[in-house]
């Protein structure tokens, strides 16, 4: 497949400067808006080209501003910047120099690919109107998108629409994922206070026993998705915590559970909620007990809209052909803070193949490395879409 991309001879030749790039951000992995060095790397690389740089948005948020010709049509292009906090595995030259934290989602790749493509747009200037390259902190579960949006990311920085990009394991290298509607799900959490009576566990009759109310909450919590969300619909409700008593012959007064919900309609997730509050009811009235409910929405649906995804279905069959772009890819039950730059203006989040996901090569595992072979291919689809989408009227 590595003939049949049509990538932009340019970033293709300047290949090996994109990797060093790419790899020195991997030596050098910065958590959720501690990203201080490389907001900085990113900036000056801006600068580097002549592109107007605004720093400081939702912290280390970096935003570029690249405006040619005479149309005020405007577009946002997005790549996370921030790493995990996890130890890596990997003992090649570019490993983590940071212990504890890790490039393990391609974040760095991420960076690297729109970089490259700031450069050739700013370089080339073949398109009429004005690119900002949206470099965000804090994706890995901090809400870095929501922060950016809240302070303003939208009425700084007007733009129609807003575009992002994820590499995928297991999606072979010269492939895109382009789905239209939900592609990743919310990442709602709950929190679960079981009030009993604490006693002598010898004695049961003279307690409320809150570690048997909590059993029966677990089993019945999976009736939700079973019977309380239409078969059709997705969902996911996952006790992930279970927390009570520390001694052997006392029932404890109080037991805390915790897990997660994950869902793809806003209508689902308020299914769930309305029927986990009846069944923690339900089973502090059956023993007794009182049950709060503490439930948290978190990261909304990911969800791409119609025509913005026709347009990046088409940008990416040009570059690698039609049956090397799968629009039929099961949405991922995981969560992304694109979200909430969706839930503001219309866009499309795609994938980009990282070839096989065998030896640790899976998101979030410590043997995890972004594949360099797709940085060019990353950057030419940036360069096609912002062309295409502004294109010299």
């Amino acid at each position: 497949a590595e003939t049949t991309m049509k990538l932009i001879e340019e970033i293709a030749a300047a290949r090996e400067r994109h990797v060093a790039l790419r790899r020195d951000i991997h030596a050098h992995p910065e958590t959720a808006f501690e990203e201080r060095r490389t907001a900085e790397v990113v900036a000056e690389r801006l600068e580097a080209c002549g592109i107007e740089v605004h720093r400081g948005l939702a912290g280390t948020g970096v935003v570029g501003r690249l405006g040619v010709g005479s149309s005020r049509r405007a577009i946002g292009l997005r790549a996370d910047m921030d790493a995990l906090p996890l130890q890596e595995r990997n003992t090649f030259p570019h490993h983590s120099r940071h212990p504890g934290k890790m490039h393990a989602c391609g974040h760095d790749g991420h960076v690297a690919m729109l970089l490259a493509a700031a450069e050739y747009l700013a370089a080339a200037r073949n398109f009429d109107g004005i690119v900002h390259f949206i470099f965000q902190p804090a994706e890995e579960g901090d809400g870095g998108g929501r922060v950016m949006v809240e302070e303003g990311l939208f009425e700084r920085f007007p733009m129609e629409s807003v575009y992002g990009m994820h590499n995928w394991p297991g999606l072979p290298t010269g492939q895109f994922g382009v789905t239209s509607g939900p592609v990743m799900a919310c990442a709602d959490r709950f929190d679960i206070t079981i009030s009993g009576r604490g006693g002598h566990a010898a004695m049961p009759q003279q307690g409320v026993d809150s570690i048997l109310a909590g059993a029966t909450l677990v089993q019945a919590l999976q009736s939700v998705v079973s019977r309380n969300v239409d078969p059709l619909d997705s969902a996911v409700l996952s006790v992930t915590q279970f927390h009570g008593g520390e001694v052997y012959n006392v029932t404890p007064s109080e037991v805390r559970l915790g897990g997660t919900v994950r869902a793809f309609q806003p209508r689902v997730q308020d299914a769930v909620e309305a029927a986990m509050q009846r069944i923690c009811n339900g089973v502090a009235a059956a023993f007794g007990a009182s049950i709060g409910l503490d439930y948290v929405r978190g990261y909304p649906p990911t969800v791409n809209s119609a025509q913005q995804s026709e347009v990046c279905r088409s940008v990416a069959a040009q570059l690698v052909g039609d049956e090397q772009v799968h629009s039929d890819l099961p949405p991922s039950m995981g969560a992304e803070d694109f979200s909430y730059l969706l839930r503001e203006r219309p866009g499309c989040y795609v994938w980009i193949g990282n070839g096989p996901g065998e030896g640790g090569c899976t998101l979030h595992n410590p043997h995890f490395d972004f594949n360099d072979d797709i940085l060019p291919l990353g950057a030419t689809y940036w360069v096609r879409l912002a062309e295409r989408i502004l294109a010299d009227a």
